[in-house]
């Protein structure tokens, strides 16, 4: 017995002291960095689907089928790509993609009236099977891809200064044109006429209505938004990976809607909740790298991602409301 608590002793002081030379290590300003840089590529994905539901969703429509549509514009992006060895032309498709599936759900949900949630679930299901299906007929093995390059990738002459951690800022071109769609869809939504009639479709459709904005015309517009931006984050996805796998989204389409409701149906708020997201899981593989987290310990943390998103969103949408008009068909003269 005493041999076998000598045992285990040993092992724990072995267990502390990794976890506190990794954590050691985890504090540097080189793996600081890291962790950040990687967070900003792992939140890109999210803010480009997040950012376009939130749009649909300020004129009333919420679409549950965002994971769907980005594993479609991933397989088009992916198989694109290796056909042409071009990436661009694989975002041309993604985009493409949302844009056709967007029409689709469209014509369910605004001229068909169906109910949001419902119809949104067969819009992932569809995506996922069909996304598999000509994954298996027209790939069958993965094959990896090249995809962008970093847009500040040089090499500096010899006997100059080196910049130093250029992982930070060396990212693909479309990563910065995700992060720009947040001024850019915020400035739609409030400061154009467009996005005054999303907000008024969105909160008092019939009063929109009764003043000649067409609200079918309205949603038709933002749920396209939203969709070829879902088809544009399943490519840049399969893109940045370099591959493509089989239900490679692993459920990211659900929690771009649940960024929306974490930024209170803001581009801003969106980018903070994708980026804290992003930041805690490139933080928890960072030390599972490190050896900080290891067996049970590191299982459980593969769930804080969630958990911190779930808490926050519970704080958030206490304190501000949805859209009134959120999943609510419209029908002239129908009273809501």
């Amino acid at each position: 017995m005493i041999a076998g608590l000598a045992i285990v002793d040993v092992a724990t002081v072995e267990v502390f002291a990794q976890a506190r030379s990794g954590w050691s290590g985890f504090f540097t300003l080189a793996t600081l960095v890291a962790t950040v840089a990687a967070a900003i590529r792992l939140a890109t994905p999210y803010l480009i689907a997040a950012v376009g539901e939130s749009v649909g969703q300020r004129s009333g429509v919420l679409n549950l089928g965002v994971d769907g549509v980005m594993l479609l514009g991933a397989f088009g992006a992916y198989y694109t790509t290796v056909e042409t060895g071009q990436p661009w032309y694989g975002l041309l498709v993604g985009l493409g993609i949302g844009m056709v599936m967007g029409l689709v759900y469209a014509f369910i949900t605004v001229t068909l009236h169906a109910e949001q949630g419902i119809s949104g679930i067969g819009i992932y299901l569809f995506g996922l099977g069909f996304s598999d299906l000509l994954f298996r007929q027209l790939v069958g093995t993965p094959r990896p891809i090249l995809g962008f390059d970093g847009i500040f990738d040089f090499t500096l002459p010899e006997g100059r200064l080196e910049i130093e951690y250029p992982d930070l800022y060396n990212h693909s071109l479309v990563i910065y044109l995700a992060f720009l769609l947040v001024p850019a869809v915020t400035l739609l939504v409030n400061r154009t006429t467009f996005g005054l009639n999303i907000r008024a479709v969105g909160e008092t459709p019939q009063a929109a209505d009764s003043l000649g904005v067409s609200v079918a015309r309205t949603r038709y517009g933002t749920i396209l938004i939203g969709n070829t931006l879902a088809g544009a984050a399943g490519a840049v996805l399969a893109l940045e990976k370099g591959i493509f796998i089989q239900n490679m989204t692993n459920g990211m389409g659900f929690i771009a809607v649940a960024l929306v409701y974490f930024g209170a149906w803001r581009p801003l708020g969106v980018l903070a909740g994708s980026l804290l997201f992003s930041l805690v899981t490139a933080a928890v593989l960072q030390w599972k790298t490190l050896g900080i987290l290891s067996g049970a310990a590191a299982q459980l943390t593969e769930m804080a991602p969630a958990a911190v998103t779930i808490i926050a969103l519970v704080v958030v949408t206490h304190r501000i409301g949805a859209p009134a008009a959120l999943t609510r068909p419209f029908r002239r003269g129908a009273e809501h």
